[in-house]
């Protein structure tokens, strides 16, 4: 409907002017329709060549209701957490079923510092090191599909001051803020980049249509409204390297948090050739 409406715009347009008595409004009017319907154009072509790309919520996931981090310490240059309800190394078992990147190293904490990409770990001790000063950090339990687990009790959210290989204070952040998780790194072969998982992590924040909501922009192209916190899937994203924006937005401004916004870059590879 849309595009029939732009071509009607188009032809009148150009009978118009070829009367030879348009005004200069009048030749406005032909080359604004003239334009509109090239994008309409370039928007139609790209759907039907499968070029667009498109979000759509994932199917519900395995729920871990009594999955918490009890306590959590960092001296001596290392991690240690002390988890209830929840198995670090182990496959979470809807993971076949969700048709998205699994790890084969099964469930994890993600350890996201400052504005970095996250770091998987596997097992609930290990050393990382942190340079000396103050660090925005968030930690929370994942499935082995790398979706973060949605609950109060399995995440930390700290403002941090460091020295010497240990947290010397860390202070719960108040403001709100947003983290992203996925997608990240590589994803080869149509198992893996058939269905690509968007996951992020809001502090602080609660989305909804009236209230904060994240905008997601890929590949400078497409422009996604997200208004629930829950893993989505994006689909139809070329091969090659792709960039995902996440903006923590309210009343339609860009909200004035740290590391807001953040953006991230990853690649989508088909298998090599005979694979």
């Amino acid at each position: 409907m849309r595009i029939t409406s732009f071509f009607t715009l188009l032809l009148l347009g150009l009978f118009i002017v070829s009367c030879g008595g348009a005004t200069e409004t009048m030749e406005n009017v032909a080359e604004d329709a003239m334009d509109k319907a090239g994008e309409t154009m370039d928007k139609a072509g790209d759907m039907m060549s499968g070029e667009a790309v498109t979000i759509s919520p994932m199917p519900a996931t395995q729920e871990f209701p009594d999955a918490a981090i009890t306590d959590w310490q960092y001296k001596g240059g290392k991690f240690m957490y002390t988890t209830t309800g929840y198995e670090f190394a182990q496959q979470t078992p809807d993971a076949d079923a969700l048709m998205c990147a699994n790890s084969g190293k099964g469930q994890h904490a993600h350890l996201i510092i400052n504005n970095e990409p996250y770091i998987a770990k596997y097992e609930p001790t290990f050393e990382q090191a942190l340079p000396d000063g103050d660090h925005y950090i968030l930690t929370f339990l994942s499935r082995s599909y790398h979706e973060s687990i949605k609950t109060d009790a399995a995440h930390r959210a700290v403002m941090a001051t460091v020295k010497d290989g240990a947290f010397a204070s860390t202070t719960d952040i108040e403001e709100p803020m947003l983290f992203y998780s996925r997608p990240k790194g590589s994803y080869v072969g149509k198992a893996n980049t058939e269905n690509i998982m968007l996951d992020f992590y809001p502090v602080n924040v609660t989305l909804g249509e009236d209230g904060y909501m994240v905008k997601a922009e890929v590949n400078g192209k497409e422009s996604f409204d997200i208004t629930e916190w829950r893993p989505f899937y994006l689909k139809g994203l070329p091969m090659g390297e792709n960039t995902v924006k996440l903006t923590l937005m309210k009343d339609g401004k860009a909200v004035e948090a740290p590391l807001n916004p953040v953006t991230r870059t990853f690649t989508v590879e088909a298998l090599p050739t005979g694979e």
